[in-house]
């Protein structure tokens, strides 16, 4: 058993696929089947199904796939303490991201970055707060961005900065010349309800304040839910960072009470944080400063 057979293992369990994982790695179908057979053969287990639809963990897969990954990420450690004794010069960090984030703060965060340091291989990932938090548990990605609703005890959380959520409606929506809407004014009116993970924030508050609109409709991607509000199919809630910035033709309202999501960093603890683990976070945090 070596790393790059680990590596092999890890890459074909994360994309699913023999083929697709091959091409990343630049290696045929055949030497990737070969080197997870030969790995295998070592540890005296099955690793995989392989079937007509694609492939699976076994029992046993599901079992050990943490340790892993938690041996690349030592391993990933060792190269990067090597690199701070000359400088962070060579590595790789493993982001996760939800959409709204990744959107607004993603590329300007990872711009700033690599002018920095260069050499650093970067690898990122989009989903939900859930697959976020997991893949920071499992060790899929060295950092997460999330919300605080799904905390757990398990992750260090380091506080960002404060989303507030506001008010979607159409420009002719008869709300239109208020300042700042009182949630109970949106009492019956048809609502388009975000799916992408922040509709728990939503929800709550909603309940809390004893309102209930006509929940009509409902989308995952943001782009989508203003198109509809465009569209005077209702009206909606999100956080700020989900705004494109070609919304000038909808019309967006502060809510009273106000609501607000915290947006998190979120790592495993460690005893010893590597380099290029810490030198990305220091620049989240230069990076949001200036955004706020």
């Amino acid at each position: 058993m070596n790393l790059f057979q680990i590596e092999i293992f890890i890459k074909v369990v994360d994309i699913g696929n023999f083929t697709k994982a091959g091409e990343l790695l630049g290696m045929t179908q055949s030497g990737i089947s070969h080197n997870i057979s030969s790995l295998e053969s070592e540890l005296g287990i099955v690793l995989l199904n392989r079937g007509r639809n694609g492939i699976s963990l076994t029992d046993s897969g599901e079992r050990i796939i943490r340790n892993m990954r938690n041996i690349l990420t030592e391993a990933e450690s060792i190269k990067q303490e090597t690199a701070s004794i000359l400088g962070i010069k060579k590595g790789k960090i493993r982001i996760g991201s939800f959409s709204s984030f990744s959107s607004k703060m993603i590329p300007t965060i990872m711009s700033s970055f690599r002018k920095e340091f260069k050499g650093i291989e970067i690898e990122f990932y989009e989903g939900s707060y859930e697959q976020i938090t997991r893949w920071v548990e499992e060790g899929k990605v060295d950092i997460g961005f999330t919300s605080l609703n799904n905390s757990t005890v398990s992750l260090d959380y380091i506080p960002l900065i404060k989303d507030r959520f506001v008010l979607i409606i159409p420009n002719d929506h008869r709300l239109k010349e208020y300042e700042q809407i009182k949630v109970e004014n949106i009492e019956g009116e048809d609502f388009i309800m975000p799916r992408s993970g922040c509709e728990i924030s939503i929800q709550a508050y909603l309940k809390e304040q004893g309102v209930s609109p006509h929940v009509q409709l409902s989308a995952v991607d943001n782009q989508t839910i203003m198109a509809m509000v465009r569209e005077g199919l209702g009206v909606t809630i999100i956080p700020e960072l989900a705004l494109a910035n070609d919304s000038n033709d909808l019309t967006i309202k502060p809510l009273f009470p106000e609501l607000s999501r915290e947006i998190m960093l979120i790592i495993k603890p460690q005893k010893t944080m590597p380099p290029v683990v810490r030198a990305f976070i220091n620049t989240v945090k230069k990076s949001v400063k200036s955004f706020m």
